[in-house]
């Protein structure tokens, strides 16, 4: 699966997820553009990423605010000369109880999660158009597919990622640019750190393979979504979550 002579852009790039989907990306062969709000952890991925003989440029981007957006994706742009793969996985919580959850808090993870990545794919998708060859992917949840207790913003918000999933495939497949989501279970990340013990011994039980996941596990999903080995999959939610939801 060589990504040789692609470029990404991946957000939520500083840690877990998305931090491990830039790792995969540039082992593949592709130069990743890294963007989070932490500048540090940014550079701290670069060096490791240069280290190994890949490639990295990062830039540091709040994805709620649209002018930091359109200005981080024209920054990669300019520096790479095109943007080929787009992963949109940064995310957040703000956990309640839909009766006591506050409408800043519905917002946030709303925004952050969902139309985050409407704003990169808008900025992305011009040139994915004119080069007719694109990659798009967004991590979902498996708890957009299921539901949660308590994350009524959050599996709104990864839900509403499956939807504009299959939107733009079909806006963009006539060109040859694909939009496919990948939706993680359980996956050992900070997020999920601040669980507790007991809460991911109880999720084990319930998973069929027995373990939570990696974000090893996640980005080796995404490094393939975005090869030319997934060339005829578009508008497709591929599940990683060890058999926690199947069918």
């Amino acid at each position: 699966m060589s990504l040789s002579g692609r470029v990404a852009f991946v957000t939520g790039a500083s840690q877990g997820i998305g931090r491990a989907c830039a790792s995969k990306l540039a082992t593949a062969g592709a130069a990743v553009a890294v963007a989070a709000r932490n500048q540090e952890k940014l550079n701290e991925l670069v060096n490791e990423i240069a280290a190994a003989g890949g490639k990295a440029a990062a830039f540091a981007l709040d994805v709620t605010d649209e002018e930091q957006v359109k200005s981080a994706i024209k920054s990669a742009i300019a520096q790479f000369g095109k943007i080929d793969i787009l992963v949109n996985n940064a995310g957040i919580t703000r956990d309640q109880l839909v009766m006591r959850m506050k409408r800043a808090d519905w917002d946030a993870v709303l925004q952050t999660n969902l139309t985050s990545a409407y704003l990169c794919i808008q900025q992305v998708a011009p040139t994915m158009l004119k080069q007719r060859w694109g990659r798009i992917i967004n991590i979902t949840s498996v708890f957009g597919q299921m539901g949660q207790a308590g994350q009524a913003n959050y599996s709104a918000s990864k839900a509403g990622l499956i939807g504009l999933t299959m939107a733009i495939a079909r806006e963009l497949g006539s060109r040859n640019i694909t939009c496919n989501a990948v939706a993680p279970g359980f996956i050992e990340t900070a997020m999920t750190e601040a669980l507790g013990d007991e809460f991911k011994q109880n999720a084990a039980k319930q998973i069929p393979l027995g373990r939570v996941g990696s974000p090893a596990d996640v980005a080796s999903a995404v490094a393939f979504l975005a090869s030319d080995e997934a060339s005829y999959i578009t508008g497709h939610v591929l599940n990683v979550n060890g058999g926690l939801l199947m069918g």
